[in-house]
Formats: structure tokens, sequence, C-alpha cells
């Protein structure tokens, strides 16, 4: 759908605003509140089965439809929810985001940082019985890294001997730096000391497959009946726009431990739709709330709802391959007109805050430069948008006219609307909305032939600048705004081989400065993850990475549902 903005967009942004100050009538069911059982354990740790609910079913918003299941091929973080159920790598994290022993149940790393040495578990087992093995893991490592499989997250694994060069094409697969000891032994040589290497390792990326379902069902294997997976869930049903269900794998390891018996993944693009889901009893959380509910979430909801920080960015990418956003000029004044304390606060409103750089705060011994702009007023950001936007050209005689892509989103459409309106008001820029379902999205994006000017976000994995600052690296797929710097990929080189730690984080910041000269995106806040969650849902624990496995969660018995009071 097109959304032609050419004519009247800054005398709609005041009534823009004012509808996002509004509470929509409450049209929909009335608030439940239980009586919960006191939570009481076994001396093993386990929840006493008396408290437990009969029936341990979990329902999970998720966001946008996943555009797959195989995690060496998937991007999204729908996708990553779902598949960190599914499989489980060599590391794993516990309900606080914290690192723990998965498939691999102790590791070594040598005096030089160069080897890593990983013991696997004698009784991890695919969900089709068939033993893990160290031969499992070198499939999967060499299947990620092979130029055919096509990851774009495959640069992930350039810490990984010669992983960089079999990427480009340049040396084979079996050259990579990992190595069968045993059955239950991995061996990994590094192309220098990585302190993050087990964060990396816990990326969706990282998961295993399953060679013979792959040689039997090609790329079919991620399907119901096809799949077989080694992680706490086994795929059972997935349904296109509808839910993927999984069920409890009983040849996980730890399968004596997890209460869940069936968790469903719905796709909640709508997220008032999705509001409404929840308070009709369908949904145990949410992936999101309507932030135009604040004020009625919390006279009501107060209790069920969780908002903390989550590591990651929302930005606005310019296509750096094509003019004039190959000019830094134009793209510096596009970003300099951005009213993001505007958007903070009157948009989104959950806690969000403006972004000047790509890297949020929150991730230890890294401070994110910050441009001289971001201690400007707004006035003095507009005036000095205006002087670099005639400097390139552009101006009343000579309007700027461009395309905003998004994916569709209640809140991307708000926010690019916003933006938009900004723009033409204090620019004179005229701008076409292009709303795309999300796989087409993508494709366009990666494709850089019609994309101008497209919303984004980038979420951390794992706690290093490294994941963010990557994603510009000239060799890169995943870099849709083209952003090719011969000095700012020398210094992510010296920075992945930097044995300090204190040498590693000041490079990184010197290659973010060195990016934000040239503006190949507009940051605009950082996130927080504002969801709703049932009372009788725990083992869930905010986390900053935002990742919750539900092998670590159980329902309550609930008694004597009573209702609320609006």
């Amino acid at each position: 759908m097109n959304l032609n903005l050419r004519i009247g967009l800054a005398a709609l942004f005041p009534l823009l605003l004012a509808a996002c100050a509004i509470e929509p009538a409450d049209e929909g069911p009335t608030p439940q509140r239980w009586n919960l059982p006191e939570l009481v354990f076994t001396e093993d740790g386990r929840p006493d089965p008396s408290v437990l609910a009969p029936v341990q079913i979990l329902h999970r918003g998720n966001g946008t439809q996943p555009e797959g299941l195989d995690p060496h091929l998937t991007e999204s973080v729908s996708s990553s929810n779902v598949q960190r159920d599914l499989f489980e790598g060599l590391i794993a994290r516990a309900a606080d985001g914290s690192l723990i022993p998965g498939v691999a149940e102790r590791w070594e790393v040598s005096g030089d940082g160069l080897v890593w040495t990983f013991f696997l578990r004698e009784d991890a087992r695919w969900s089709n019985a068939d033993p893990m093995t160290a031969e499992d893991w070198l499939f999967s490592f060499r299947r990620i890294v092979n130029p055919a499989t096509g990851s774009r997250f495959a640069i992930l694994l350039t810490p990984i001997l010669n992983a960089q060069d079999i990427i480009a094409g340049r040396r084979p697969v079996e050259d990579l730096g990992v190595r069968v000891i045993d059955e239950l032994t991995l061996e990994v040589d590094m192309e220098a000391p990585n302190p993050f290497f087990l964060e990396v390792l816990t990326h969706s990326l990282a998961l295993p497959v399953h060679r013979a379902s792959i040689e039997a069902h090609g790329d079919r294997w991620a399907r119901p009946a096809n799949m077989v997976s080694n992680g706490p869930f086994m795929l059972e049903e997935l349904a296109m726009h509808s839910h993927i269900r999984l069920v409890r794998n009983p040849y996980y390891w730890d399968s004596d431990n997890v209460i869940i018996e069936e968790v469903f993944f719905y796709p909640t693009e709508d997220i008032s739709a999705e509001m409404m889901r929840y308070r009709a009893g369908e949904l145990s959380w949410t992936n999101q709330v309507p932030n135009t509910q604040f004020n009625w979430i919390q006279a009501n909801l107060a209790d069920e709802l969780a908002v903390y920080d989550w590591l990651g960015i929302y930005y606005f990418g310019f296509n750096t391959t094509r003019a004039p956003f190959n000019d830094p000029r134009v793209t510096k004044a596009l970003s300099l007109a951005i009213d993001r304390e505007i958007i903070t606060e009157r948009l989104t409103g959950f806690g969000q805050r403006p972004a000047f750089a790509f890297t949020p705060q929150g991730i230890p011994g890294y401070d994110p430069p910050q441009p001289e702009w971001a201690s400007w007023t707004q006035a003095e950001r507009n005036l000095h948008a205006r002087a670099l936007l005639a400097e390139a050209g552009f101006g009343p005689h000579n309007p700027l006219r461009l395309e905003i892509r998004y994916n569709t989103h209640e809140d991307h459409r708000r926010i690019s609307l916003a933006i938009a309106a900004m723009w033409q008001q204090t620019l004179g820029v005229y701008a076409t909305l292009i709303n795309e379902e999300f796989r087409v999205f993508l494709n366009n994006r990666r494709q850089r032939v019609v994309t101008e000017v497209f919303r984004s976000g980038w979420i951390g994995n794992y706690l290093d600048p490294m994941y963010f600052l990557e994603l510009f690296f000239s060799d890169n797929p995943q870099n849709d705004v083209g952003f090719f710097n011969d000095e700012f990929d020398a210094l992510l080189d010296r920075a992945a081989r930097a044995a300090d730690l204190e040498e590693r984080l000041a490079l990184l910041r010197e290659a973010e400065i060195l990016m934000l000269k040239t503006q190949p995106f507009a940051p605009i806040f950082t996130y927080v993850s504002v969801r709703l969650v049932k009372p009788y849902v725990r083992g869930w624990v905010p986390n900053v990475l935002d990742q919750h496995p539900t092998r670590f969660m159980f329902l309550l018995r609930q008694d004597s549902v009573q209702q609320g009071v609006d």
C-alpha cells in the first residue's frame, strides 16, 4: 500500500499527535483477577505439583510472522524466539539472560585464548532420539559459513579461524577452524583471542541442525514432520499467519525439569488486536502493547505490565548506494530534523530514550559516542539541517522527494507519518510512505534497488558493541544501507584481533565516531520492552536481551476467577 503524503502533511501533524493522546473507548472484556496459590517448591527445587495448573499450555504473542525456522537463514526476532525453544546451542541462557551450559556441559580455553574446547553432554539427544555428537557441530558450523547456504548472519562466526575467507569464497569449508577430537569433544581455533566468543555462541545462528533431516528433505526440512531439533520443544504445527505450536521434547537432556507441555507462538502485528486477545484470556503474554492505551493499562492492569530496558536501536536507514542519499549532507540534514523528544514522549511513551548513536547504552565498558549536535536544541538542529540541505542543492525551488518504506505495524506507520511530517515542516521534503509485508520489505532492503529510506531496528543478542557496528562492515550481507568504508572496516578488523578488552572497545568507539560523521542512518530511539504478562505465568524474568526461554516457565493454578471493576 502506498500512502502519498506530498500535500498537507505538516498541517496534519498536530492532529496525529492529538490522536496519540486519546485513550480509545474500552470495549474489551473486563479485566480478570485471580486468586493464586502461594508458590511452594519441593526439595529438588521444582514447583510443588499442588500449585501448578492442571494444563500447562503457554500462549505467546510473537510480533511479526517468522520468515522461517532454519536458524542459519532467518533474521527476525520473532523467528529466533521460536528457534530458542526448538534448539539448544553449546552455550545457553538462563531465565535472567545470564550464560549457562547448553549442550556443552563444560569448556576450556587455552592460555593464549586461541583454542576453545567444548565437552558435550553424554545424554544430549535429538528429538528423534539420535545422540548428539561433535560431528553434528562440525556440520552445523561448516553449513553456516558455506557461501552456498546464504546465511546473512555468517559474519558472526568470523572470530573462528579462516571463517572470513570461507564466507568470501576464498577457502573451502573444510578449512574452518573447528575439529572433532572425539564423539563428545569439539575444538575451535580462533583468529585472535575474543572475550565475547561465548556470547556469540548464544546467538540463534549458532544453533545446530540435524544433517540427516536436511539431506532427506532439502529446504523443506524445517517443517512439521520433517524437523528434528535438539531443544526442549519439538515442532508440531506451523500454520502461516495463525500460529506455531511446539510440544515438549521427551529426548531433551533436561526434559524432566521442563514443565510446560505445549507452547503456541502467535503472529501479532496488529497490537490492538493482540491486546484484545490478551484481555479475552487467549494469550499468556503480549509481544507489545498499544501506546495509545497506556493510561488505561496503568489504571487497570498495572500489576501485569512489564516495562524494562531492551538492548536495541530503532532507526531509519538510508540507501547510500542511491543519490542523493550518498551525500552525507542530505542524510545528516534528515537526521537532524527528526524531533526525537516528540517521538519518545508523544508517540511511543513507554520510556524509550532519544538516540544519537547506533550502539545503545548498557554494554559494560562501552560509552557510545555522541555527535556534537546531540546537545543542541531542536531549533538549532533544524537550522543546521536547512543549511545542509540547501548546500546539497535542495530548497523551495528544488524540493527533495523521497520514499519511506516500513513493514506492516501500527507503530511503524505512526512513527513514519510523524517523521515525514517533521521533514516536510522543517525542510520542505515531500515523502511517500510505502507499507510492505515483512518478507517483501526485507527482500527490498537487501537488494538496495528500490529502497530510499526505510525503518529498521537492531536488537542486541549479546553484550558486545561489535554486534551492532559490524552491521555496517562492507562485506556484511545485512549492510542494507550500503555503507562501504575501508577505514571503518580496518578499525573493526583491528578490534576483532585486539587481545586487550580496553583496546578493543576503544577501537570500536573510534569506528562508531567515523560512521556517525557520514550518517548512513538516522538513530531515533533506544528500545524498551513493553508487554503484559499474566500473573499466573512464572519463570518469566525481565532481562536486557528480552530473551525468555519457555523451558524455565510454568503456570500456577488459577483459583476462583473473579471479575475486576473498570
